[in-house]
Order: C-alpha cells, then structure tokens, then sequence
C-alpha cells in the first residue's frame, strides 16, 4: 500500500511533468507560429533590397552606356 507522502511524491511528479511538456510544446509551437515566419520574412525582405539594388545598378550602367 502507498503512503500518504508516497502519493503526494507522485502526483507532485505527476503535475511538474505535465508543465514540463506544456513548456516543451509551447516553446515549439512559438518557434514555428512566430520566429520561423519572422526570420523567412527578414530574408525575404534582404532578396528584395538585393535584387532591388542590382535594377538600379544595371539601371545606372546603362545610362552611363547612352550618354
């Protein structure tokens, strides 16, 4: 037969599991819901002002070409 504190030590173990894996699950599902589209945004975003910055260059270089 369990003791009363033998209860008590599972059901404690029990509960701090139970917030351990919320964390876990947490932690991930704000991984994927906020940092991982915010960091494909950035790159996206660093594409464009590269990409933006060659039209002008090649804008630029042929300007230079007719005159």
């Amino acid at each position: 037969m369990v003791t009363t504190l033998g209860w008590l030590y599972l059901v404690g173990g029990t509960v701090l599991f139970f917030f351990w894996a919320y964390g876990i699950v947490s932690f991930v599902l704000d991984v994927k819901n906020k940092y991982i589209p915010a960091i494909r945004a950035m790159i996206a975003a660093r594409r464009e002002r590269k990409k933006e910055a060659e039209r002008e260059s090649e804008r630029e270089e042929t300007e230079r070409q007719l005159y």
